[in-house]
């Protein structure tokens, strides 16, 4: 397969090929578009009873494989049709596979905080490895550690330089970052430095699983343009309620920053009632027209995750991408 990525004489021999799941087809192309190549063919079919069949309908003996899948619903399905994908490209002679996860799933069940509970993030990190995987590219996990869950090389990507240059070009004066819990304070001060604006803090309780109260605020947020800043935003239950009790406060404007849009159940009703002023929000869930609102802001991660596979198929350094502020 030709390409037009510069191909140096050591590796004129190596060989690029994308594949895409089902999940994220559109994603995968505008990948394969920003590296110049055309995306792998691959077939995929249901026998009667749900089980997935695939086949790849070219050659990928001792190729660089990246295969692109995010765990947007149904999320078992895909989880599945990924796996599969994987052992059929091993099964296949692929020299390298490299698994592209923009949403990794199962990500929020990470630890045990009580008895009898699973620590399913490393189970699909272990299900990925005795599939295949030679690495994993990974967007904004909710917790870092769960990187120390795989036994191969992981790449953590993180969309925090796109969606703060949006709002730096947007212009947001006397603003102030918040962060909706203590869990994602390390998160939310990277994003305020990157563009300089000071940090609050949420007080957030959650006594059962998509639930959450709200109790303090921990900061100055009156008179000042508000952005709330996480990794996903899945019932937007606690997202919304902080951005109404935030305006109560006196935020002349909130504006929620994230990654990683789930929107389950209601979530789009919510947003539309609530006080929000924009949502920005990457593609790393596909959108498929659901997202008819005047309230989002839709970027691409396409760009960032094609220069990360780019450097990562010429064995250069991934955290070039993003040096400043603590970013690596």
């Amino acid at each position: 397969m030709k390409h037009n990525l510069g191909v140096k004489e050591e590796t004129k021999n190596k060989r690029m090929m994308i594949f895409s799941g089902s999940s994220s087809p559109e994603l995968a192309q505008k990948i394969a578009n920003n590296l110049g190549i055309k995306m792998g063919d691959v077939s995929r079919t249901h026998f009667k009873n749900g089980e997935i069949y695939v086949k790849f309908n070219e050659s990928v003996r001792g190729a660089d494989v990246f295969l692109i899948q995010t765990c947007s619903e149904p999320v078992n399905d895909h989880v599945m049709e990924l796996l599969i994908m994987i052992d059929a490209l091993k099964r296949a002679s692929a020299a390298v596979i490299n698994a592209v996860i923009p949403h990794y799933g199962y990500a929020r069940q990470d630890k045990k905080s009580e008895g009898r509970e699973p620590i399913s993030a490393r189970l699909f990190a272990d299900l990925l490895m005795v599939a295949g995987i030679d690495r994993a590219i990974l967007v904004d996990l909710h917790t870092a550690t769960i990187q120390g869950f795989f036994d191969v090389p992981v790449d953590h990507v993180t969309a925090i330089p796109i969606i703060s240059k949006y709002f730096d070009d947007k212009g947001v004066k006397d603003g102030v970052v918040v962060s909706p819990d203590v869990g994602g304070v390390k998160r939310a001060s990277i994003f305020a430095k990157r563009l300089h604006l000071p940090l609050a803090i949420l007080d957030k309780r959650r006594p059962a699983p998509n639930l959450a109260e709200i109790e303090h605020i921990v900061g100055e947020v009156e008179g000042k343009e508000v952005i709330i800043f996480d990794d996903m935003i899945d019932t937007g239950g606690t997202l919304f309620n902080a951005v109404d009790m935030l305006k109560r406060h006196g935020a002349s404007k909130v504006y929620i920053g994230s990654t990683h849009a789930i929107f389950s159940g209601d979530a789009l009703s919510r947003m539309e009632a609530s006080e929000v002023d924009q949502i920005v929000i990457l593609d790393t869930i596909p959108m498929r027209g659901t997202y008819n609102s005047k309230k989002i802001k839709v970027l691409s991660i396409a760009p960032l995750l094609a220069k990360t596979i780019k450097k990562v198929y010429y064995c250069k350094s991934v955290s070039e991408l993003f040096k400043g502020e603590n970013l690596v």
